[in-house]
């Protein structure tokens, strides 16, 4: 008789768990009709798992996961959406080049690319880690356009688009990659050939980040996995291990073109050998004139003359003869030699070659010299330092790279509230991810901005190198409980304490800037303030009421109606920032009122633009002089 495992009627679910302890791999989620998660066994991966895959099965490298498909659509469907103005809510808003966006990402990145895409330099994002107990963007790829513009266009009390994902949804994974891909899809239209993009996340969701990277940006564009050490310490009660790192991987549009991950920039004078052991011997002709640093100053070489240290060699041919300190005739030199004789040339009419004190030959090096990030982003520096605010360094090894505490504190201190933010990044690390990129006039987007630590990291690396460059933060306005620590403390959304954060932060970095300048020294130069300013921009629906009717439903009139279908809660600002796009022309373009032939009238941009949106525009307006 068959002998029944207790629990179940026939013991399945137990036999479904030992098949999960001994062959993890092989189970895989579903949804049932009704909506229930189940994990359950892939039997075509046990069948092979166990050397028994079907014959004639063609074998191909594949990442997937229920949802796929639909997520892919989704990125190239067009969005019904609109880019509304809040200037009372922006920070110098007639000249500021950074933008910050209320709304869902997903809408912000297809609005965003028909006027940005192939221009940006950097996307720095903070996705959710997917740790079971945040939350992911509920996009129902399922729904009509109608429908899905009715959800994402009304933020409601209870977060609208953004739904928790507990472990034990059957779709777990599933989830999340879908809520990934298709931003990424469009994140990387934006970036420029040469642009970048880093993707903080940890250990639950780096595998399967990894993958969907590799498929949207290509594996040959992988540049880098940093390792950064986020914590002085960790839960000691953790069940399995102490965690105390985060990743950030990066990957690049076009490798090709891309100028890598800058560590540290070399201003000061150094010295370099002109020999390396593994290189090809040859022979090199050291001129007359070349200074010697050896104690005695006058001095004469034999030929044959052999120097040796180590594994390092080199034989001077020619007898060479130094007088007060310098070379007096061409000495030929056997050796393995790191430069041709054109370039030893030319380094020598420089001046920057030279005899040691040993007789072997040296390069002077007065360029700046450029040496790459290491993968390693340790909590203490190479200098022994560990700061705990934004400090400008040529080198990215001193002082840090900022810890979770560290983020806590200085957004403590600047909001005057303590966890009024979870889980922010600290300043020191991304100003040190926008220096890597070595680009002062970099244009930076993050569309997981939380609490706008990319926006202050932006202004105060601005401050420290007289930068020019400018962000594009993106933020659902996902409410804040009123019995929370930031609901007690007067924010209504996450976009509050963003927007708050970005004024003070702004403030305070003028305010430093100016007092610098007012303890100069003569002769010094004063540094120019940062753009501290943003416009917040407000995704919402088309300014434009739904006019599609059947031709059985329209008459003459009706069409003469449909010419003026603005909603009546719109605004001339509305309909210009919709218009934008249209022509290309950036959401931070300088815009001018002007009264033209009796009518009210924008020019946008140096007069790339002129729009006027007045009822019955006139030839006095048309042909007024700008």
């Amino acid at each position: 008789m068959e002998k029944i495992q207790p629990g179940t009627a026939d013991g399945t679910e137990e036999n479904i768990q030992k098949i999960a302890a001994l062959f993890p791999e092989v189970m895989t989620e579903v949804a049932d009709a009704d909506g229930t998660p189940r994990h359950v066994v892939d039997y075509d991966a046990l069948h092979e798992l166990l050397g028994d895959g079907a014959e004639g099965q063609r074998e191909r490298y594949q990442f997937t996961w229920p949802g796929k498909a639909e997520a892919k659509a989704e990125a190239r469907r067009p969005v019904w959406k609109t880019m509304r103005p809040e200037p009372d809510k922006s920070v110098n808003w007639d000249t500021t080049k950074n933008l910050y966006i209320e709304g869902d990402n997903l809408d912000a990145l297809k609005i965003l690319k028909e006027t940005y895409a192939g221009r940006v330099k950097l996307i720095y994002i903070d996705p959710p880690y997917n740790t079971g107990h945040d939350f992911v963007y509920d996009d129902d790829f399922a729904q009509t356009h109608e429908e899905y513009d009715a959800v994402s266009g009304d933020y409601d009390g209870d977060g609208g688009r953004l739904v928790a994902n507990p472990d034990s949804n059957g779709r777990f994974h599933s989830d999340w990659c879908s809520m990934i891909y298709p931003r990424l899809v469009l994140a990387r239209d934006l970036l420029s050939a040469d642009g970048a993009i880093f993707i903080s996340i940890d250990s639950n969701e780096l595998t399967n980040l990894n993958c969907i990277c590799r498929e949207i940006f290509g594996a040959t564009n992988f540049v880098a996995q940093l390792t950064w050490e986020k914590k002085k310490k960790g839960a000691f009660l953790s069940k399995n291990y102490i965690n105390m790192t985060e990743y950030i991987l990066v990957y690049a549009k076009n490798i090709s073109v891309f100028n890598g991950l800058v560590g540290e920039v070399n201003h000061e004078p150094e010295t370099y050998p002109c020999i390396k052991t593994t290189n090809a011997r040859g022979v090199r002709v050291i001129h007359k004139g070349t200074p010697c640093k050896a104690r005695s100053r006058t001095f004469t070489i034999q030929p044959n003359t052999r120097y040796s240290s180590g594994n390092m060699e080199l034989i001077y041919l020619d007898k060479a003869e130094i007088v007060d300190g310098i070379l007096v005739n061409d000495v030929s030199v056997d050796s393995n030699w790191i430069y041709g004789q054109e370039k030893l040339d030319t380094f020598s009419q420089k001046g920057e070659i030279y005899i040691t004190q040993d007789c072997y030959i040296r390069r002077i090096v007065n360029d700046d010299r450029i040496k790459m990030l290491k993968d390693l982003l340790s909590r203490v520096g190479a200098d022994g330092k560990a700061l705990m605010r934004y400090s400008y360094d040529d080198n990215l090894n001193n002082g840090g790279w900022g810890t979770n505490e560290d983020a806590n504190d200085e957004l403590h201190k600047l909001l005057g509230t303590q966890n009024v933010f979870d889980f922010s990044k600290p300043t020191r690390l991304i100003g040190k991810l926008i220096q890597c990129i070595n680009d002062s006039d970099a244009f930076i987007v993050d569309f997981f901005s939380g609490s706008a630590t990319t926006a202050e990291a932006v202004m105060r690396v601005n401050a420290a190198d007289g930068g020019t460059r400018r962000c594009v933060l993106v933020q659902f306005p996902e409410e804040c409980p009123s019995d929370s620590v930031a609901g007690k403390a007067g924010y209504k959304t996450i976009c509050d304490i963003g927007e708050e954060r970005i004024r003070r932060a702004g403030a305070k970095i003028r305010a430093e800037v100016e007092e610098a300048n007012r303890q100069l020294k003569l002769g010094e130069e004063p540094r120019p303030v940062p753009d501290v300013g943003f416009r917040v921009l407000r995704i919402d629906s088309s300014n434009m009421e739904d006019t599609y009717r059947t031709p059985g439903e329209t008459d003459q009139m009706d069409l003469l109606s449909l010419a003026d279908n603005v909603k009546l809660d719109r605004t001339p600002e509305d309909l210009l920032f919709e218009v934008l796009p249209k022509f290309r022309i950036p959401y931070s373009a300088r815009i001018e009122r002007r009264e033209l032939g009796g009518r009210e009238c924008f020019l946008v941009d140096g007069n790339r633009l002129i729009a006027c949106f007045d009822a019955e525009v006139g030839t006095e307006t048309i042909e007024a002089n700008v």
